[in-house]
């Protein structure tokens, strides 16, 4: 499966290198660096790339390259997967991630990188399962080093010998509770009257278990057939979702990912907001007029708004006063932000202003596109609705909680 991982910084340094069977000369990397130094952004790396009998696949973020090695007849997908799973973990572990977090903490990334994969074959990735073997880096652990305790288990978790390895045994919670977490983000692209040119959504459904013993869970939904396009965590019996789209599943412990969906174009839904920008240039300047309203969500306000606009070079800058929020203007990215803590539902919110440009400069040829950021709490864009959580196998009656979470994804206007 995977012969070695590479962690690289964004410039394309190795940091780290970690081989499973045989090892590899670093120059298996070349025809990656050959493509990484073509790029002009980090974040335009293409995912897969050949070397020799070897195919390199990477993922990028948290601006670090985790590169793992395969043989040329290994699922991609398949090793994307993991190693988003992989930095999802490095993020826990540590708190956030980067050169600095990896510089520090490099012993625990070989120790995390050992026990995920067993002879390159993906083993241990759930997050209690690690922690039970691979003690986070907090001060607890610094004093047991210091003392000569071991950060390591010397014996495996009971869970990782049976057919439940995502979990335990012999939990207990003085106060048992458990969490669903429904969020979902928008990716839209929006002209500049307000129609919808394309629209997607990328959903979650997170949980938050702190149950005591082995009990099993089922959760349905009211409207069940939403979710078409879905991919769900080992712990879900399939039969039971192909048979009657309920999710019955013996849950880990702790904080955990049950499921991922995507919704396509064709699904109908109501974006939160609508943004009428009018933007026009002229031989000495410009005008800019944006305007935003609040569309129904459930009666929940949209929150933590930011919409950015960037414009070209010859813009000196822009000068803009909000009938709600902030504004402000980036001189080195050309860009102006309007942040909006909650926006009002009984009237449109207003940003009307002046642009500056660069004397003798010629009037730019197309319109600066805007993006936005918002969050609506309370509210899912698809309509997405839990019906009951129901316990099984356990005498106790726990807390029990839904929430949903609408954010936005790779949300545009086009002006």
């Amino acid at each position: 499966m995977i012969q070695s991982v590479y962690i690289l910084s964004a410039s394309g340094d190795i940091l780290i290198e970690k081989h499973y069977r045989n090892t590899i000369s670093k120059t298996v990397l070349d025809p990656w660096l050959d493509e990484h130094h073509k790029c002009s952004a980090p974040d335009q790396m293409t995912p897969i790339c050949r070397s020799n009998k070897f195919t390199l696949i990477n993922i990028f973020r948290e601006n670090l390259f985790l590169i793992a090695v395969v043989p040329r007849d290994v699922s991609p997908l398949f090793i994307i997967e993991f190693l988003h799973r992989a930095m999802d973990i490095f993020v826990d572990y540590f708190g956030t991630m980067g050169e600095a977090a990896i510089n520090k903490y490099t012993l625990t990334v070989y120790q995390l990188l050992e026990e995920m994969l067993d002879n390159g074959f993906p083993l241990a990735t759930e997050l209690n399962v690690l922690k039970e073997m691979i003690r986070p880096p907090t001060w607890t652990a610094v004093f047991d080093s210091v003392t000569g305790s071991k950060g390591v288990r010397e014996k495996l978790p009971t869970g990782v010998s049976t057919n439940t390895q995502w979990r335990k045994a012999g939990v207990k919670y003085s106060s048992n509770e458990c969490f669903v977490d429904i969020v979902e983000n928008v990716d839209c692209i929006c002209d500049k009257n307000g129609g919808i040119i394309f629209n997607e959504i990328r959903g979650e459904v997170n949980c938050r278990v702190k149950l005591s013993g082995m009990p099993d869970l089922s959760l349905s939904f009211v409207n069940p057939r939403i979710l078409e396009d879905v991919s769900f965590h080992p712990c879900i019996r399939l039969q039971q979702w192909q048979g009657g789209h309920v999710m019955s599943f013996i849950p880990p412990d702790g904080a955990f990912n049950l499921a991922k969906y995507i919704l396509g174009p064709e699904t109908s839904i109501t974006v939160p907001l609508q943004v009428r920008p009018l933007i026009t240039f002229s031989e000495t300047g410009g005008k800019i007029d944006i305007e935003i309203s609040a569309k129904q969500c459930g009666g929940k306000p949209v929150e933590d708004l930011v919409l950015k606009i960037v414009f070209p070079k010859c813009v000196n800058s822009v000068n803009g006063t909000p009938s709600v929020g902030t504004q402000s203007f980036d001189q080195v990215d050309r860009a102006v932000c309007w942040e909006i803590k909650r926006l009002p539902t009984d009237k449109p919110s207003t940003l009307k202003g002046s642009i500056s440009t660069v004397p003798g400069s010629p009037k730019p040829d197309a319109q600066p596109t805007i993006t936005c950021q918002f969050r609506v709490t309370g509210h899912a864009a698809s309509g997405l609705k839990v019906n009951k959580l129901d316990i099984l196998g356990e005498k106790y009656k726990p807390f029990k909680g839904v929430k949903y979470t609408t954010c936005a994804g790779r949300y545009e206007i086009r002006s």
